[in-house]
């Protein structure tokens, strides 16, 4: 199986890990801050956007979703807004990820959200990993955007 683990230490690797969570759905009841370890999780299904640029050399191929974890460590605290903590089930769609520099190395990951949702992440230093936790299913759906 094609699982993926990335690992970012700096905001080129955050960049290929955004780009790789781009329509990531994630239940509002799998976002944890562990305050004593520094960690901010997010459970999700995420878009299998590698196989898509494959998909136009080769045979068509069914789109797939696979569960991945995306953590942020060293993170000082969080901060969210349009997101409501008392409705765990409801659905956001991850839309990017982005840092702004702070005072070197620390600064702020943004975690951006359809609908005006947005998660900020004060963090120490970029400290990232994205991890797949299980095989893939077909989706029928590809995700677009409008320009």
């Amino acid at each position: 199986m094609d699982f993926l683990k990335l690992v970012a230490l700096d905001e080129v690797d955050l960049g290929i890990i955004s780009a790789h969570v781009q329509d990531a759905v994630v239940k509002v009841g799998d976002l944890a801050f562990e305050r004593p370890e520094k960690r901010f999780a997010a459970a999700m299904n995420r878009f299998v956007w590698e196989k898509e640029t494959r998909r136009r050399f080769l045979r068509p191929l069914p789109h797939e979703r696979r569960r991945s974890i995306v953590h942020f460590d060293r993170v000082l605290s969080t901060k969210a807004s349009g997101i409501d903590r008392s409705r765990p089930g409801d659905v956001l769609s991850l839309l990017a990820i982005h840092f702004v520099p702070g005072e070197a190395p620390s600064g702020t990951i943004e975690l951006i959200f359809s609908g005006d949702a947005a998660i900020r992440l004060e963090v120490e230093c970029i400290e990232a990993r994205l991890t797949d936790l299980g095989a893939a299913w077909e989706t029928p759906a590809r995700p677009s955007h409008d320009i």
